[in-house]
């Protein structure tokens, strides 16, 4: 894995390239952090796609400006569902497309903030998009969703963002007939896949890193993306 430059419309950003083991071509994945944007946790993340048999990259939406000044932007940019955010998220799988060991298929995940930006990404030339507890659920959805590609989705039962948000996504994409594998895991909260700092208290919030669901859900998220950007490829 390595820190590339990536160029987009407004400037380039920088971004965690993570590239497999072996010889491609191999289908890509853009990644989209959670709001913290907590680094260990992307790498880690980056990894285990990388790991998996996917050339994964993750943008960083914060790179312009100040942190807090860039998450506020970037949080007025996923309501909205336009602005550099939406670009770098573009740019980002077009890298991939353009990267001479991808095979022309690229899907989308994301966490928290980003599980949000991998569903309006959807319908945006991705193969396939894996939010995982992208909650609360992004505004007009039903609407954002036309045209979607397949959407494997992971939630935790006890997330305080996520009331609804299950049903409420598998009712639409069963109207719309997307493809999708949708599994909400009883014991697991908010962040259930990142390892952030300070567990012990996000746990006490609903909130912290489950093992056991973390495990399941990068399974089906791989058995959903085989099917899906595998078979898809130039």
């Amino acid at each position: 894995m390595t820190t590339i430059s990536l160029p987009t419309p407004d400037g380039s950003i920088d971004a965690l390239l993570g590239i497999p083991q072996g010889t491609g071509p191999w289908p890509g994945v853009v990644v989209i952090h959670d709001a913290i944007g907590y680094g260990p946790d992307n790498e880690a993340v980056s990894d285990r796609i990388a790991a998996a048999g996917y050339l994964a990259i993750t943008p960083n939406l914060y790179s312009r400006g100040g942190r807090a000044r860039c998450i506020t932007r970037v949080f007025r940019e996923l309501l909205t569902q336009r602005g550099r955010a939406l670009d770098d998220i573009l740019a980002a799988r077009d890298h991939l497309l353009a990267h001479d060991q991808c095979s022309g298929a690229v899907g989308i995940a994301g966490f928290c903030m980003g599980g949000q930006f991998a569903l309006i990404m959807g319908p945006k030339g991705f193969a396939a998009a894996a939010p995982f507890y992208g909650t609360p659920l992004p505004r007009h959805l039903d609407e954002t969703l036309d045209a979607s590609c397949p959407i494997v989705a992971s939630f935790g039962r006890r997330d305080p963002l996520g009331i609804g948000a299950p049903a409420r996504l598998r009712k639409i994409v069963a109207d719309k007939h997307i493809p999708a594998d949708i599994k909400v895991y009883p014991r697991a909260g908010h962040s259930f896949a990142n390892q952030l700092p300070g567990q012990s208290l996000m746990r006490i919030t609903g909130f912290g890193y489950d093992e056991a669901a973390s495990t399941d859900a990068w399974s089906r998220v791989f058995t959903f993306f085989g099917e899906h950007l595998r078979t898809k490829a130039n």
